[in-house]
């Protein structure tokens, strides 16, 4: 070697040694910073506020039991606890409501906040709150302040903002509505796709074709009240006549709005969840029985803090005390679901109908003048100004078109734009009537209670100690006059408009007591009894007749899971915790098993001989597990075998809808008794000109199987359920830096069994964000799953803890367990 080479040598090694002391440097800063923000698990510390002290009881898995003297002080000492451990999940949620995140991420999450802010939640919030009463204003008030107290106590601000180089902005009490905000937009359209949709569908081909594609009320519907209606006639070729298309026309579903940085759906799966009880007939001690599942968007850290109050009834010295468990929303100062040890309840998203799109009558030669009823003058659409601050850029001003019915959202025809007329628009919808549940006696007040509740509209399912069990809606649904809702309306007129909330005493009710006994029968037209003593809601279609008008239709889920549901329950007798854990868990395909036949009876001897990978697909395919378990192969072929023939079958019928309306999305329609209606009857013109014969397009759907898989480069041997469905649950800043610096937040990615249409329901990226079983008064035999664990933190050793019995379906303690971790909030 010579000097020269030697010296440029010398100089490399020293350089590369002052990097990695440079990055040694930096990742033991990182790293001291990073310590110094945990969480605080033991000692003391000065909380402002506090009117006592509150002593705070950590289990194993960091569930915490918060011992209080009030109400209000269990809330500051929750605050204070949310923010030690989810600060920045609190943050992301009021961001995400308020369309605020850009301030913190960049132009990369301008778009999320661009739809966000047509709906002015942050000024929505803060008229809320100025509505609430005293007592609840008290609650936010003293959460907000235990919040920041919370923040202030780490030794150094959450990592998060670290990385981000950013500073947490303190907590406000309207910021907690905001969380609820950040709900409505999960949980409803904020836009109304689904009625748009319809709208297109009935637009392109008529009422015809809407009732056969888009049936309301269907065969095989389970409903509560056992209601369901004959399927539509097919529409003949006089509607629909494929077979006068000159060439097969490719649709997919358009793409939804970037979601930076929360990640993008599955577009397998709409928000759900499963809740179901037993009346104490059925049970093993007498007390009834309820389950809830809540399914979401998976990621880390999970939704729901778990949590248990203890404190007084009332400030009288011989009070008996409360003992509340169950799960909260970092932000919120609520138990969301759980059990106050006389009543347990749970939700589900109803799916009913809280929107509506109103055709607004544009003035002849104008283009912002629009006729409304009471006004002798055209109005002017109002043009509502948001100025969106983002990091590293500048502010980006957004003008938004509003009516006195809401923000305008379809403007296709510009002579009849359509408005959105929302619940969630009307102050009065969000409140914190959900505290109320602490204190019910048994499930005639927990009824009464749900119905003041303002939040987005839910399937409520309680039940009592005393055995009894009841479903009704909680949230505000709109009465609506003269008209049903589902498609657009013309309001001008005055003769079809809302007349405010519907009354509590016209929400429909199912109880175990439908007598009046229970106070539930002021009007006892809409209290329905329970059948057999047991109650299911799977998203579906809840009751059918007078009730069903009052729900409306905001696009109900698919019946084959609360169907399941409701036949697992029938089988129980003298059931326990684990039966209805068994019931949450419980992956059978039974919906799948008739498409399992097809894709085999397709499968013929003579299609086979045509090609190898034919045989090769039916061998495979003849090992019928009848379950999405982790190992079976069947099951992943059968499910994308429907998904090719739905491709196959609805694309070129629904080309028009997509040509004409980008946001037609057909797979939020219950297309499942059409297609087996179309691929019974085989009619000619209904069928792509691709194919001579129906059994042509399904040979064809058994190909598409095969080039799916050779896409993704999978063997069709190990192509398991569990390859396809392994858990992709991730930390925000997966979405916005590389893997390599942030795969040690994420959750592992382990194969996991379920699906949507079965009990169990679990994809990659959604699915059961808890499970919960509880009889009141029997907490002790209660069970309980979450994914992820109670801390946000990666150092804390509750960061994962509880997960992979999650993951198992193994059972865990409802009730917090004995104390590892003691800590006490002193008044300062």
């Amino acid at each position: 070697m010579t000097p020269a080479a030697a010296k440029r040598l010398q100089l490399l090694a020293s350089v590369v040694s002052l990097l990695a002391l440079l990055g040694l440097a930096a990742g033991g800063w990182f790293y001291v910073k990073l310590r110094a923000s945990l969480p605080r698990l033991d000692g003391a510390a000065a909380v402002p506020g506090l009117a006592g002290a509150v002593s705070i009881h950590r289990d194993a898995l960091g569930v915490p039991t918060l011992h209080g003297q009030n109400r209000p002080d269990v809330a500051r000492a929750l605050g204070w606890l949310h923010a030690q451990d989810r600060f920045f999940q609190m943050d992301l949620l009021r961001r995400k409501a308020a369309g605020e995140l850009a301030e913190l991420f960049g132009k990369g999450a301008l778009p999320l906040d661009r739809v966000t802010r047509m709906h002015g939640f942050r000024a929505l919030a803060q008229k809320a709150i100025a509505q609430l009463p005293p007592s609840d204003r008290g609650l936010l008030d003293a959460y907000a302040a235990g919040a920041n107290a919370g923040l202030a106590a780490l030794g150094e601000k959450p990592f998060e903002y670290l990385v981000l180089r950013d500073t947490p902005r303190p907590w406000l009490p309207e910021d907690s509505l905001l969380v609820t905000y950040a709900m409505w937009l999960d949980l409803q359209d904020p836009i109304d796709r689904y009625e748009q949709t319809l709208t297109t569908l009935r637009d392109q081909f008529g009422f015809d074709a809407l009732a056969f594609f888009a049936p309301l009320v269907a065969p095989a519907d389970a409903a509560l009240d056992g209601s369901t209606a004959p399927a539509a006639s097919i529409p003949g070729p006089k509607i629909i006549d494929l077979r006068r298309l000159p060439k097969p026309t490719a649709f997919l579903d358009p793409a939804r709005v970037d979601r930076f940085p929360f990640g993008t759906r599955d577009p397998a799966a709409d928000f759900g969840s499963n809740c179901f009880a037993l009346a104490g007939a059925h049970t093993a001690n007498g007390a009834a029985l309820l389950a809830n599942d809540m399914h979401l968007n998976l990621a880390v850290p999970n939704i729901w803090y778990r949590g248990s109050f203890e404190f007084p009834a009332s400030s009288a010295a011989s009070a008996p005390g409360r003992k509340i468990t169950g799960v909260t929303l970092p932000g919120t100062p609520l138990i969301v679901a759980g059990s106050n040890g006389r009543v347990a309840w749970g939700f589900t998203d109803a799916y009913a109908d809280t929107g509506d799109l109103i055709v607004v009558p544009i003035v002849a030669g104008s283009h912002s003048l629009y006729e409304a009823p009471g006004h002798d003058l055209p109005l002017a659409i109002e043009q509502r100004k948001e100025t969106i601050r983002v990091k590293g850029g500048e502010s980006v001003t957004v003008e938004y078109p509003w009516t006195i019915w809401g923000p305008i959202v379809v403007t296709t025809d510009p002579l009849r734009p359509l408005a959105y007329h929302w619940i969630a628009h009307d102050p009065a919808a969000t409140n914190l009537a959900l505290v109320q549940l602490e204190q019910a006696g048994n499930v005639a007040e927990a009824v009464a209670i749900a119905h003041r509740i303002g939040i987005p509209a839910e399937n409520f399912l309680a039940a009592d100690s005393a055995g009894d069990i009841a479903w009704t809606i909680a949230g505000f649904l709109p009465k609506r006059i003269g008209y049903d809702g589902r498609l657009p309306t013309n309001w001008a007129f005055g003769d079809r408009h809302w007349d405010g909330f519907l009354p509590a005493d016209e929400v429909p009710v199912v109880t175990t007591k439908a007598d009046g006994a229970s106070g539930l029968a002021a009007n006892p037209a809409r209290v329905n009894a329970a059948k057999d003593g047991r109650l299911w809601s799977a998203n579906q279609r809840p009751l059918g007749g007078t009730a069903l008008a009052m729900l409306g239709d905001g696009g109900y889920a698919r019946p084959a899971r609360a169907a399941q549901i409701r036949d697992d329950l029938a089988a129980l007798e003298h059931a326990t915790p684990r039966d209805l854990l068994g019931v949450e868990t419980d992956d059978r395909a039974l919906f799948l098993a008739p498409w399992h036949q097809l894709f085999l009876d397709t499968l013929t001897p003579a299609a086979v001989a045509q090609k190898s990978s034919r045989a090769e697909l039916r061998g495979l395919a003849e090992k019928w597990e009848g379950r999405a378990s982790v190992d079976s192969v069947s099951y992943r072929l059968t499910r994308s075998f429907r998904s090719a023939v739905y491709l196959r079958v609805f694309s070129p019928i629904f080309a028009p809808c997509a040509e004409a309306d980008p946001a037609f999305v057909w797979s939020r329609l219950n297309l499942e008794p059409a297609v087996w209606a179309l691929l019974r009857e085989k009619p000619a013109h209904l069928l792509s000109p691709e194919f001579k014969t129906w059994d042509e397009l399904l040979v064809a759907a058994t190909d598409d199987v095969v080039a799916g898989l050779d896409q993704e480069h999978v063997p069709l041997a190990r192509a398991t359920w569990g390859q396809r469905n392994t858990a992709h649950i991730l930390h925000p800043f997966s979405y916005s830096l590389p893997s390599f610096l942030v795969g040690w937040l994420n959750a592992p990615a382990e194969p996991l069994p379920g699906d949507v249409d079965m009990p169990r329901v679990q994809g990659p990226t959604f699915g059961a964000s808890e499970r919960l079983v509880v009889a009141p008064g029997h907490e002790n035999e209660g069970l309980f799953h979450m994914p992820g664990g109670q801390s946000g933190h990666p150092l804390s050793p509750f960061f994962r803890a509880g997960h992979e019995a999650w993951a198992r379906g193994e059972p865990m303690p409802f009730l917090p367990g004995p104390t590892a971790h003691t800590l006490e909030l002193r008044p300062e």
